[in-house]
């Protein structure tokens, strides 16, 4: 034990003399968990540019834009009477969508011509895109309804009849978990796992690694033969860090007001079970690839698409077979799967049974595959010594 307590302080120290292993294990999480939050802490998409051609002048005409003008996520940044060439300045102004007000637009209304409104929408960005077409139809589908009931109410009509005759049922949304759609709920908790469990792998890669290559590895076979030795003298260090860094995390969930249940017993399940896994897969890639440089480059080349595989922000159904199998064997798939069950839906520990299972079942491969690994290399490099010795 004196002996083992003693290489821990070794371990420590050169934790904190490799200043890339401190940059991505310290720095990371609290630096990109700080600027995600800024960017997505609008938590909503407001004043998108649109333009709208305006080709009747009318009253109603004037109406409508005024409505526009109302709507919090548009910005009507232009009011043009004729189309001239817009199409040709999209790519340098970037319009999120184009109405266009037809000729006689008022008077085709009042004879009953049904005119139309021609909305162009510029699909470059999906989500801008789909939050102008949300709201413009809310526009257009409320004056719509308005101008009809009036004019059932210039036919006679008492205004409580020509509502009725207008809207023959009535719809009632109820929107559940994340009610408002706020964006910062939706995206950046994700986000922050993904990155933890990126700076996890990428620590782990480099722990033994850098011992095969400075010759440290050498010295700690001098004390022991047994690889799970090495294992907990190399893991020690971290499973005191990583908890650590986890609580860093939950402020950020704290300091940007995300609506999320993380501080119960499942969580700490899913979170510990994801810890682990991580933790095994980044020292069996530093035990298998004995250099610094490509055990990272290995690892993110994992954890790079890890997010977007996870199903977290594209469902998993979608994907084709072959990748969906994959997907599901990277730790934070089942963490963010887990995730989304406990913090938003307030499942308990029966509901991510599945999750902690296949977190366990990656754990217990990859660490009884790095044990193995491990004393191999053990066992050869012990051979080689004495190979060495017996030479001289």
């Amino acid at each position: 034990m004196k002996d083992f307590l003693k290489l821990l302080r070794i371990e420590f120290k050169r934790i904190f003399s490799n200043s890339v292993l401190l940059a991505i294990f310290i720095g990371a999480p609290i630096f990109y968990g700080v600027l995600f939050g800024y960017v997505y802490k609008q938590a909503k998409v407001i004043n998108l540019p649109i333009v709208i051609i305006d080709e009747d002048h009318s009253p109603m005409s004037d109406k409508i834009i005024e409505a526009f003008e109302d709507n919090e996520a548009l910005l009507v940044s232009d009011i043009r009477y004729t189309a001239g060439n817009i199409l040709d300045e999209m790519p340098v102004k970037q319009f999120d969508a184009v109405i266009t007000l037809p000729t006689n637009f008022e008077a085709d209304i009042l004879q009953k011509r049904h005119p139309e409104i021609r909305v162009d929408l510029n699909m470059a960005n999906i989500l801008n895109a789909n939050t102008a077409s949300k709201n413009i139809q809310a526009v257009l589908m409320t004056l719509n309804a308005g101008i009809e009931i009036e004019g059932l109410k210039k036919s006679g009509l008492h205004p409580t009849q020509a509502a009725a005759s207008y809207e023959s049922f009535k719809i009632n949304f109820n929107k559940l978990y994340n009610s408002s759609g706020n964006y910062i709920n939706f995206m950046l908790p994700g986000l922050l796992i993904a990155i933890m469990q990126q700076i996890i792998f990428l620590a782990m890669a480099l722990v033994f690694a850098r011992d095969f290559e400075d010759g440290h590895f050498g010295v700690l076979v001098k004390k022991s033969k047994s690889s799970l030795y090495h294992i907990a003298l190399k893991s020690t260090p971290f499973i005191i860090m990583i908890p650590i860094m986890w609580f860093f995390i939950s402020l950020l969930f704290d300091y940007f007001r995300i609506n999320a249940d993380i501080y119960n017993l499942p969580m700490l399940l899913l979170t510990t079970t994801l810890t682990m896994a991580s933790m095994c897969i980044g020292m069996l890639f530093s035990i298998a690839i004995p250099s610094q440089l490509k055990a990272t480059e290995l690892l993110m080349v994992i954890s790079t698409p890890a997010f977007i595989l996870s199903g977290f922000t594209w469902p998993t159904l979608a994907f084709p077979d072959a990748i969906a199998n994959v997907a599901t064997y990277i730790p934070s798939t089942q963490f963010l799967s887990g995730f989304r069950k406990i913090a938003f839906y307030g499942g308990d520990v029966s509901s991510i049974k599945s999750e902690i299972n296949t977190l366990l079942l990656i754990c217990c491969v990859s660490f009884v595959v790095l044990v193995l690994l491990l004393q191999f290399k053990i066992y050869l490099f012990s051979k080689k010594q004495r190979k060495t010795s017996t030479q001289l």
